[in-house]
């Protein structure tokens, strides 16, 4: 039965008489529906017993969150087949995830993308303008090309940004998790960072006296935390720091990233996270900033079961949060 069920595009459990887990599929435990070989969702159990009463298959959708924090879901079909009459029951799960958010990429992107790409395209038609317009100013000439320069690395940054955002929102991290070791993660994106924080005077501060592990795709979670890394930087003032602190709370595993820059203003602070949003434009444009950046650590964030907050005081400077399950707690808690 094990190995037909392995062949089959679906997770599966198969359930005993008194709802005890005999088998389940590798990849169920993203769903966080078991516990101590048990099926813990109340949902779930009400379908089974429904089935244990009329010994017939039945199926619904549900709606499971992807982790303890965050408003990221898993959209599950079920079907709840009897068999035999042993009393055993499976359970087949079909993750449909994945094609509810490709429906809300194509409606999104269309609508995001084209007035973003406008103002540098826009710009660098009217500077190529000046530039034909100046043929006999070799100054004006070098003048108009540095800046087309300047609107090309834009352009470019800006639609690297938007690949790696319709990546993060094409690929689910929990599908095929790994483990992955947070200081390792952290340690990478801040070497990352290392030219652009020795050119601004500033200095990370990284402790990494604590190990963590969590269940994910690591090349995401290193985006993240490199673009919190770079915003601390951006938006800092030379001759600061930058602290990154690695630590355990209560099951969760928390990245926190501190600068002590210019602050986020409190009607700001709730907006942050939406694509294209800046809070102040024209430093964005200073600092090559596309307005993704906080976009991508939200989505990478909610697609691992867990979320970002932020502490900010303008003058003061800000903290972003990035938390976590924290899978090594939940490894020890099974080998008991």
């Amino acid at each position: 039965m094990s190995s037909l069920l392995e062949n089959i595009d679906a997770e599966s459990i198969i359930l005993a008489p008194g709802e005890s887990v005999v088998f389940a599929s590798p990849s169920v435990e993203t769903f966080n529906v078991i516990k101590d070989s048990r099926l813990q969702n109340e949902s779930l159990l009400q379908l089974v017993r429904a089935v244990r009463r009329s010994a017939k298959a039945q199926e619904a959708t549900m709606e499971l969150p992807r982790g303890p924090l965050g408003d990221g879901t898993h959209d599950l079909l079920v079907r709840v087949i009897p068999i035999g009459d042993d009393g055993l029951i499976c359970i087949l799960i079909f993750d449909d995830s994945e094609m509810h958010r490709l429906d809300s990429i194509r409606r999104d992107f269309v609508a995001n993308i084209s007035h973003e790409l406008k103002t540098p395209i826009g710009a660098l038609s009217i500077l190529s303008e000046a530039v034909l317009g100046a043929a006999d100013d070799p100054e004006a000439i070098a003048n108009f090309a540095n800046k087309m320069q300047v609107e090309a690395k834009r352009l470019s940054d800006l639609v690297q940004e938007i690949i790696n955002l319709s990546r993060l929102q094409d690929a689910d991290p929990l599908k095929n998790a790994q483990d992955v070791n947070l200081t390792d993660v952290v340690k990478e994106a801040i070497d990352q960072s290392r030219l652009s924080a020795e050119k601004r005077h500033i200095e990370i501060v990284f402790s990494d006296q604590v190990s963590a592990l969590i269940k994910g795709d690591a090349r995401q979670i290193e985006m993240a935390i490199s673009n919190l890394i770079e915003n601390a930087i951006n938006y800092s003032p030379e001759n600061t720091r930058v602290g990154v602190a690695v630590k355990h709370n209560e099951g969760l595993v928390e990245v926190s990233v501190t600068d002590q820059g210019i602050g986020i203003p409190e009607k700001d602070l709730e907006r942050i996270f939406e694509r294209f949003y800046r809070v102040d434009p024209a430093r964005s444009r200073a600092t090559g900033g596309t307005g993704l950046g906080l976009s991508i650590v939200k989505h990478v964030a909610t697609n691992h079961g867990g979320d970002v907050l932020v502490w900010s005081v303008e003058g003061a400077g800000s903290t972003f949060t990035i938390r976590f399950p924290d899978s090594t707690h939940a490894r020890v808690a099974g080998e008991k």
